[in-house]
């Protein structure tokens, strides 16, 4: 179970490198004109990749939950926080990949780029939240897990 909770905490802080670092950038990008726009976001190349580390961490939760069923706290603080993480994906869904979709992956300008600007940079907002909420979640599941205690064995016979 230990490495079990391990991996889950730091697997869902992996999960939130990338988004974190949208989030911080975000205010920074917003203020991009067009061209600058564009150009920055070319670093994202091959940044699909981090989806394996999404899709381990929401495995890695869930099996924690399913690890942690038999006590109710961090069994639904396991659980909620793999929810969180599984909400990453409709976010990203919804909004982050139709943004990539209509703007060929920010390699071509359609008339409205700036409000998929807005609607890619917020869902990655919402991505980063979501992900740190699911953080804590997963982390406050590992501190309320209760090892189970050994039986205590049954008294030896005095034979007497």
């Amino acid at each position: 179970m230990k490495a079990l909770q391990f991996l889950a905490v730091v697997l869902t802080a992996l999960a939130l490198v990338p988004g974190g670092a949208h989030l911080l950038a975000m205010s920074n990008k917003l203020a991009l004109d067009e061209t600058a726009y564009f150009s920055a976001q070319a670093i994202y190349g091959g940044w699909a990749l981090l989806g394996v580390v999404l899709v381990a961490a929401i495995a890695a939760d869930f099996a924690l939950a399913i690890g942690a069923r038999r006590q109710a706290v961090p069994f639904q603080l396991a659980l909620a926080g793999a929810a969180c993480l599984a909400a990453t994906l409709l976010v990203f869904f919804l909004w982050t990949y139709p943004a990539n979709q209509a703007t060929a992956n920010w390699t071509a300008v359609p008339d409205n780029w700036t409000a998929l600007r807005a609607q890619w940079e917020y869902s990655h907002a919402a991505n980063a939240l979501l992900t740190f909420i699911a953080l804590c979640l997963v982390t406050l599941s590992v501190l309320r897990w209760q090892p189970p205690t050994a039986r205590p064995s049954a008294p030896a016979a005095t034979g007497r």
